[in-house]
Parts: C-alpha cells; sequence; structure tokens
C-alpha cells in the first residue's frame, strides 16, 4: 500500500471539535472568541427611535420601520369594512370609491341618489368639475416652473457637455397664460 501522506495538518480546534464529538459534548465550544456585543436596547410599544439612520416603532408588538411614505400608505389602505354602512368592502368595487370619497361604493350611490332627490346635482357636479381643473392647473403650473428652470445642458455618455438651444422656453411662455386662460374657460 502507498503511503498517504495528510496534505494538510489538523488545526488544534479541528483536534477538539474531534474530542468532543467522542466524548459526546457536542455542544461546547472549540475556540475562545474575543470581541464586543453591542448594547441592547429595549424598547415598548409606541416607542419611537432611530438605529443607523432609519426610524423605528412597535406596533402591536412587531418592529416596523418609519417612512415617508407611511401617510400615503394609510390613506391608500382599504379598511375591511366601510365606515357609513359597516359592509364589507369588496376590493375589485370599492377601492377607487375609498380612495376618492371614503366610502364603498353603495355609500356612494345612495349619496349621489340623495342629492339628486335634493335637487343639488348640477352644484355638486360643477364643484367636482371646478376642483378637477383647478388642480390640473395647478399641475400645469408647476410643470410649466419645472421646464423653464431647467439646465439646457446636458452631459453625453462620453462626459462631454453639449448645450442644446432652441428648447421652446420661450415658445412655453407666450402660451402660458393662453394656456391657463383656456383651462379656466373649461370651468363651469
Amino acid at each position: 500500500m502507498a503511503d498517504t501522506v495528510l496534505k494538510k495538518e489538523f488545526q488544534q480546534r479541528d483536534v477538539q471539535r474531534l474530542r468532543n464529538l467522542m466524548t459526546g459534548k457536542q455542544g461546547d465550544k472549540t475556540v475562545i472568541g474575543v470581541g464586543y456585543t453591542k448594547k441592547e436596547e429595549s424598547h415598548v410599544e409606541g416607542d419611537i427611535w432611530e438605529d443607523n439612520g432609519r426610524k423605528w416603532t412597535i406596533q402591536n408588538g412587531i418592529k416596523q420601520n418609519i417612512t415617508k411614505l407611511d401617510k400615503a400608505k394609510k390613506e391608500l389602505h382599504l379598511p375591511l369594512f366601510c365606515s357609513e354602512c359597516n359592509n364589507l368592502m369588496k376590493p375589485h368595487l370599492d377601492k377607487r370609491f375609498w380612495i376618492m370619497y371614503k366610502r364603498c361604493f353603495n355609500c356612494q350611490v345612495d349619496f349621489e341618489s340623495e342629492i339628486r332627490k335634493q335637487g343639488l346635482w348640477e352644484e355638486y357636479e360643477k364643484n367636482i368639475i371646478n376642483s378637477d381643473v383647478d388642480s390640473l392647473i395647478q399641475e400645469f403650473m408647476i410643470w410649466s416652473d419645472e421646464a423653464l428652470n431647467d439646465n439646457d445642458s446636458f452631459i453625453t455618455e462620453a462626459g462631454d457637455v453639449e448645450n442644446w438651444v432652441g428648447s421652446g422656453k420661450k415658445m412655453l411662455l407666450q402660451n402660458r397664460e393662453d394656456t391657463i386662460k383656456y383651462l379656466q374657460s373649461l370651468k363651469k
């Protein structure tokens, strides 16, 4: 038989691990570690704290991250029951109405029927259309301000700076007031 030679020597921890296994002490440590442990902070329900640049809280016994979008998530979250009629909400039908009106589809239909009975439908419809036009004007103003303040120089993939001319800022300034007048004319 050929002599078998170990290509690698056993380290002391390997020998100790084998001894532990043979003597039935499987859980014993073979290496002594040196270091430090982070101080544990205990938090209770409702506490808010910051760790590694993130905000945390505990709600219903669960550690949760606090983000900038929590308010938006809460607004868009469809509850299990309607707040007016206490009927079960149907996601395929009620989600859109909950986001817009904070009630289920059936409650919104009942509300609009009552408005029609009272003869206030034209005024209600006018208010909805006018608020939509106002929000459209506001969004147009924000967009046009961003377009006017936008930089006309761009950096290419090669790292060169290109200045683009004729971006339409003059035309936007000329047509901005006309567009706003047109949008105002859409109001009832």
